[in-house]
């Protein structure tokens, strides 16, 4: 028998979206578990979440070829039953750092298509897949997607992963504004400075910085957390709010002087 709330994670064989995918099994979610290919990575984080006792399938495809959404997620649902929630994580950084000035087009479509455009598409194509049911209104619908700080925060360094988390975020305001009446809740989680596999050439000089002040809560973040916190807005533990973000940052963002 399926579980009553069903989850599509992309982006989560590793990293912040495996993360979240361990803290909505432990909620007793069914799980599909993205990634761009079958491989040992994926294979390895299915055994991971498995042996949280809850029903786990590989959903390999890629986030940024938009034919294919539509069949994917009905795959899903033929295996693990009616999708609930959709939590947008994949994301990609520029293959560069270096100036603004000297950005190449293929980094910054690269960016866009990954952290943005595909984002988009999913979520439309979720909507439109939970729309044309009836929806049970005893079970919370979401749709979560995981941006970033940078969103917000300028980072000279990486323009075009900003860009494109911004229109990320603005892609979170317009879905919540679009399918509240519909029942379904949108949130964007902006993770700060989290420990992951895309950020172990710098964590660790953001440490330093986050315990001589950067962020309010001197350190740095774990998937964990961030898992936690998609976790309670995914099972409605925040009623009667959509639209909002999220920012699991340690008060980064927080304006001080």
């Amino acid at each position: 028998m399926t579980n009553p709330q069903v989850a599509l994670i992309t982006g989560s064989s590793r990293g912040i979206g495996l993360g979240i995918a361990c803290e909505l099994a432990r909620k007793n979610y069914s799980i599909a578990l993205n990634a761009p290919f079958l491989n040992e990575e994926l294979e390895a984080a299915m055994a991971k979440v498995q042996k949280l006792g809850v029903p786990v399938i590989a959903a390999a495809f890629d986030v940024t070829d938009i034919d294919q959404h539509t069949e994917c997620l009905s795959n899903i649902e033929s295996q693990l039953g009616p999708l609930t929630t959709l939590v947008n994580n994949a994301g990609v950084s520029v293959l560069q750092r270096g100036d603004l000035l000297a950005v190449s087009p293929e980094s910054f479509d690269r960016c866009m298509n990954v952290n943005a455009k595909a984002v988009f598409f999913l979520s439309q194509a979720f909507s439109k897949k939970i729309l044309s049911r009836e929806l049970n209104p005893d079970i919370f619908h979401s749709l979560i997607n995981v941006t970033s700080s940078n969103a917000v925060a300028a980072a000279t360094l990486r323009s075009e992963y900003c860009a494109s988390k911004a229109a990320a975020a603005m892609i979170s305001k317009t879905l919540a504004v679009r399918l509240g009446s519909e029942g379904i809740h949108v949130y964007d989680v902006q993770p700060g400075l989290i420990n992951t596999d895309m950020t172990a050439g710098v964590i660790r000089e953001y440490e330093k910085r986050a315990k001589a002040g950067l962020t309010v809560l001197p350190r740095i973040g774990s998937v964990e957390e961030v898992g936690k916190i998609v976790a309670a807005l995914a099972s409605g533990e925040l009623p009667y709010t959509t639209g909002q973000v999220i920012s699991a940052d340690a008060g980064l963002l927080i304006s001080r002087y």
